[in-house]
């Protein structure tokens, strides 16, 4: 077979069957099946979970992790805060002119690792060839569905008191991808936290009744994550900003570079927003999963009137938080 796409890859003919029969059915698991425009599904239940996303993340390879496991993480991810459980993934590939078919391949196997471990199943799919030049090697757009078992659909009720969490360390995945691209002539040493949090946080839908609401701090960051939910639900939240958890690699190299851990992006964390009387628990639930081990639980609902982020500093004094503002970093996610 061919070492590089070449632009008859997408031209629908010998080559794109080739190419599909040999990288997607054969690491997807459609050997024995026939190929049609459409696939057929059986949902057990009426109320469905649909996202959809694209990764344009550059480079493809980081420590930790590639597109391709990112892809499905990060599907898997949506729907679980949703309170989903994640049953099927569609995955579209653009892919340049040029790009290794073993990288691909490679790209390809972790997207079917990481599938298999979470037991979603890759159900169709495209792919597209484009001129060398106009994509950063390949880009990768997923739609994931998922079921809601016995209505665990988080309450978005929400009171004063209630605890925020955090399912781990802040800002690991932007900064290992921005280490990698080696710009900056610095090396840390620290893997993305990208991993699929859905048996983890279906357990805590399973076990307490009334989660808030839960989300995944990806784009923006915990900060900016935080004032959608404060803005959209008209809630003042109070972040202690010593209870943080955040790397002292990820705190080094934010220092020197003059970028802020709480707007940096993750990909394998979770904001959960919980009464205050179930926080102890649910922090039981999380620590006992490697993607929970660094919890913690980060602040409050000191209101409900007034949509506002505060973050309170080791001194006492609060600071209001707001949205990124521009750009962080270059596009990693």
């Amino acid at each position: 077979m061919e070492k590089r796409i070449s632009l008859a890859h997408g031209d629908g003919g010998e080559l794109s069957h080739r190419l599909i029969k040999s990288v997607f059915v054969e690491a997807f698991g459609h050997n024995n099946e026939a190929m049609f425009d459409a696939s057929a599904l059986t949902i057990p239940v009426r109320d469905i979970a649909v996202t959809t996303d694209s990764f344009v993340i550059k480079p493809v390879f980081f420590p930790g992790g590639s597109i391709g496991k990112l892809a499905v993480a990060g599907t898997v991810n949506d729907l679980a805060v949703s309170g989903a459980k994640p049953l099927y993934l569609t995955c579209g590939f653009v892919i340049e002119e040029g790009f290794e078919i073993s990288d691909l391949r490679a790209i390809v196997s972790d997207m079917a690792k990481e599938a298999k471990k979470t037991g979603v199943t890759i159900i169709a799919g495209d792919t597209k060839v484009v001129e060398r030049g106009s994509a950063d090697g390949v880009y990768i757009n997923t739609t994931g569905i998922g079921i809601y078992e016995n209505g665990r659909k988080p309450s978005l009720q929400f009171t004063e008191g209630d605890a925020v969490i955090i399912s781990g360390t802040i800002g690991d995945h932007g900064i290992a991808v921005l280490a990698e691209r080696g710009e900056l002539g610095i090396s840390v040493p620290i893997d993305s936290d990208c991993a699929s949090l859905n048996t983890m946080l279906l357990k805590v839908c399973e076990e307490i009744d009334d989660v808030r609401i839960m989300r995944d701090p990806t784009r923006g960051g915990l900060a900016t994550t935080l004032v959608e939910i404060a803005e959209d639900f008209s809630l003042t939240i109070v972040l202690n900003e010593s209870s943080i958890p955040v790397r002292e690699e990820v705190h080094g190299m934010c220092e020197l570079i003059g970028f802020d851990p709480l707007y940096i992006a993750n990909e394998g964390k979770a904001i959960l927003i919980v009464p205050n009387e179930h926080k102890d628990k649910v922090m039981e639930i999380l620590l006992q999963f490697p993607e929970g081990k660094d919890a913690a639980v980060i602040g409050e609902v000191t209101g409900t009137e007034k949509g506002q982020l505060l973050l309170e500093t080791p001194l006492g004094s609060k600071r209001l938080l707001t949205r990124l503002a521009g750009m962080m970093l270059p596009r990693i996610c």
